[in-house]
């Protein structure tokens, strides 16, 4: 596995604070698709007791530091989870995200991302500690994530006016319909294939995973990407699991929002 030096650099970094026992790496650099200026570098690190004031500072400054050299630009975020809590989803962990130390669970579909795909950088396999997840555990996640924050911004329709959401959001949605439909993951450039885009849309998406300065007309994108959401997030709602798997309730395609305010 081609490892970013960044993340070599910070696994050598946490190995001698002592109490930092494995680091994961997950997200597209465990699936091959990380994109060096565009993609984010997603860890998780595990620790061997919880972390005090003294424990975050001594992160938060190694963070800092990794920030303004190996990891300039590459936009390295990593959950600290104390051993004893992993298999708490909703527990809140210490994690380094641009550029602070904050508050946040690790998800479901960060979890399943490390059992189908991580790999370890420091200690153990990610398959060694987390438990197994089946088809239908990977379902579940995905519709949690679809109902949790996604759901939110679809009830937000100017957040999409934000190219970043837009872009995340088309491939999100394409992402998690997968994940329901099949209960396994795919990239993000994968997803840009299936994306509910026109193929103008799905060009420039790709150009952009690419890190080609493409641009797309804000209001039209802004407008495709939030009513893909609205559909999505929809149905994730009224999925259930069930033994042939995950479809779209009939006539989930009709429902289409009719103008740029509410999901109706």
């Amino acid at each position: 596995m081609n490892t970013p030096p960044a993340v070599e650099e910070l696994a050598g970094k946490l190995r001698s604070l002592g109490w930092v026992t494995d680091l994961f790496v997950g997200g597209s650099a465990a699936t091959g698709d990380y994109r060096a200026g565009v993609s984010d570098l997603d860890l998780v690190a595990l620790t061997d007791r919880p972390m005090d004031r003294h424990h975050r500072s001594a992160i938060a400054a190694i963070h800092a530091d990794l920030d303004a050299s190996a990891a300039a630009g590459a936009d390295l975020g990593c959950a600290y989870v104390e051993i004893s809590a992993l298999s708490e989803p909703a527990t809140r962990h210490p994690t380094w995200t641009h550029g602070e130390l904050v508050e946040r669970t690790v998800s479901g579909i960060v979890r399943a991302e490390l059992v189908r795909h991580g790999f370890a950088v420091l200690g153990r396999q990610p398959q060694s500690v987390l438990p197994p997840l089946s088809n239908d555990d990977v379902r579940r996640a995905a519709q949690a994530e679809l109902s949790g924050y996604w759901a939110t911004a679809a009830r937000h329709p100017w957040w999409w006016l934000n190219p970043s959401i837009a872009d995340l959001g088309l491939t999100s949605m394409a992402r998690g319909r997968h994940a329901l439909a099949t209960g396994n993951l795919i990239t993000k450039s994968a997803a840009i294939d299936s994306a509910r885009a026109p193929e103008w849309l799905r060009a420039d998406l790709r150009a952009r995973r690419e890190g080609r300065p493409v641009r797309s007309p804000r209001l039209r994108t802004a407008w495709l990407a939030w009513r893909d959401a609205c559909r999505t997030t929809a149905a994730a709602h009224r999925w259930r699991p069930r033994s042939d798997g995950y479809a779209e309730r009939e006539g989930v395609d009709g429902d289409t929002p009719t103008r740029f305010s509410r999901c109706d």
